[in-house]
């Protein structure tokens, strides 16, 4: 079964380029997959039975999905989704949904659990962090559309825009272009040396310290696990040396 879900999310894959969306042969290979499915969920039904098979959350799953594909079967139904002008979105989605499959193959990963229970506890012990920078981000966009709205309207026209770019440099992507476009709005040197102050100060806070903040205490909590266990060693390992030296003080005696 992996190895047909694997097919089928390349088949998928493929029907996604225009030239092949509409190729006959990609859409019977895509619908023997959807009776493929389909058959799979109804033999389990009648080898299970309904109400065991309804337990499982993986079976519940399928079966939606099954069940959400079936339009793509008939073309009396597909031509009506066609006609209603809503089928590039329609059956993209049903498509892209039955990849949602592709979930079972993290079973696979070693130690999943392990990694989810850092993941988790690596976003709780940032979260802190990244709420201060969104509020400082917040800030900021209000700020910086009151002063560079005029200069820079594709930039910082309203705070939903600047909101955005301010995002922008505390990604550091391309942040020396933000400024660059401002001067080459004004004449003035004033504005120019404050508006390169400015925006070094919003790098240095949010880029550098912020962002490297977040990656720190999430990096951290996510090791976390294997600090505990290399901790447990050296405690294990000063026992039996203690208990050693107790030892051999006791032969010496």
């Amino acid at each position: 079964m992996m190895i047909a879900i694997a097919i089928n999310a390349i088949v998928i894959f493929c029907l996604g380029f225009p030239s092949l969306s509409r190729n006959i042969l990609w859409i019977i290979l895509d619908d023997i997959f959807i009776v493929f499915f389909l058959v799979e969920a109804i033999v389990k039904v009648r080898t299970l039975k309904f109400k065991k098979y309804w337990k499982n959350n993986w079976n519940r799953f399928d079966f939606i999905i099954a069940v959400l594909s079936l339009p793509l079967l008939f073309p009396f139904v597909s031509k009506q989704i066609e006609l209603q002008g809503i089928d590039p979105f329609f059956i993209l989605m049903l498509r892209l949904f039955r990849l949602f499959r592709l979930v079972r193959f993290f079973w696979f990963v070693p130690n999943l659990a392990h990694l989810l229970r850092g993941l988790t506890r690596a976003f709780k012990a940032s979260i802190f962090v990244l709420i201060i920078l969104v509020f400082m981000n917040f800030v900021l966009s209000i700020l910086t559309t009151h002063f560079y709205g005029q200069l820079a309207p594709d930039l910082f026209g309203n705070p939903l825009k600047s909101f955005y770019t301010i995002f922008q440099l505390f990604t550091l992507e391309g942040w020396n272009e933000i400024p660059k476009t401002i001067e080459q709005a004004t004449d003035s040197s004033i504005t120019i040396f404050l508006t390169r102050v400015y925006f070094a100060f919003i790098v240095l806070l949010g880029g550098i310290f912020g962002m490297s903040l977040a990656n720190a205490i999430f990096v951290d909590e996510m090791t976390l696990d294997n600090n505990e266990v290399i901790e447990e060693q050296l405690n294990r390992m000063e026992n039996q040396i203690k208990e050693l030296k107790d030892l051999i003080n006791n032969n010496q005696d």
